[in-house]
């Protein structure tokens, strides 16, 4: 019911006749501010809203991934799908920006789904105010039975069973491995994003193709007056690849306990976060 709630008050407040909730109401306003600026150009792409929640639903009981491919899915769907309509509230429309983003997000996504398979794996008391880690604010239904929310492919390869997880912890055969396969994969992310700033602002091609430039969100009209270069782009767009810097934080602090993803460690708020921030934004390095 929430989730249909959703999409109605999506579907309304960009149609300009939103309920009488504030987020809908400043959702309404944003898409207004967008097609002022961009001339009517351009607005809040509605598909991209119901593809968080549409996947959102899809993972409410905790299903599993039936390889990394389907985990970097899920991150695209989700946590890239949200830098896009971030993107698009600058407003941007740039294929360049939502290359860089797309690897953003799936970093994210996949260390989201690294951090919440100790609280999925041992859900603890039903709690109305709080949601299970790796879950976005919003998400509800998801089972209280445990679950280990790793890619079976690499659950096979490294001999991880679910139900030894389930037993013994971290002290499960092959679970540090698993994790380590998966983590590198954010952590390859993170890398390739790097690379294409590097590369596009000494003048260069990104270093590949976009593998989701053919989908008819990321297609964007030629724009009016003098167009923005890719390297001036990826400067105005920066403040939204920001969530890099806190995944390669905890990306770091994972490898420093030798990839035990129940550590306690794993679990506090990193105080020097805001003045790496900072410091990554004035450089404008991830």
């Amino acid at each position: 019911m929430r989730l249909q709630f959703q999409r109605d008050a999506i579907s309304k407040a960009l149609a300009g006749t939103p309920p009488k909730q504030p987020i809908a109401l400043l959702l309404a306003r944003a898409a207004d501010r967008i097609a002022e600026l961009t001339d009517g150009r351009s607005t809040f792409s509605k598909s991209w809203f119901m593809r968080i929640i549409d996947t959102r639903e899809k993972y409410l009981s905790n299903p599993p991934y039936p390889d990394i491919a389907a985990v970097e899915s899920y991150a695209e769907n989700t946590y890239s799908t949200l830098h896009y309509l971030t993107l698009q509230a600058l407003p941007m429309a740039s294929l360049t920006a939502d290359h860089v983003a797309s690897h953003v997000g799936k970093a994210t996504g996949i260390a989201a789904v690294l951090r919440g398979l100790p609280l999925i794996a041992f859900p603890g008391p039903q709690n109305s105010h709080t949601n299970q880690a790796g879950q976005m604010p919003g998400d509800v239904g998801a089972t209280r039975q445990g679950a280990v929310m790793l890619p079976l492919d690499i659950m096979a390869e490294c001999g991880v069973r679910e139900e030894d997880v389930l037993r013994n912890g971290a002290e499960a055969h092959g679970l540090r491995d698993a994790v380590f396969t998966v983590a590198t994969r954010a952590n390859d992310h993170l890398i390739t994003a790097r690379q294409m700033l590097t590369n596009i602002r000494a003048g260069q091609d990104a270093g590949h193709d976009f593998e989701h430039q053919h989908e008819e969100e990321h297609v964007y009209l030629p724009a009016k007056g003098k167009a923005e270069s890719q390297s001036q782009e990826i400067e105005r767009a920066f403040g939204v690849f920001m969530p890099a810097i806190a995944t390669q934080i905890w990306l770091d602090r994972l490898q420093k306990v030798d990839f035990d993803i129940f550590s306690d460690k794993l679990r506090v708020t990193d105080w020097k976060l805001p003045w790496k921030a900072f410091w990554a934004y004035n450089r404008r390095n991830l």
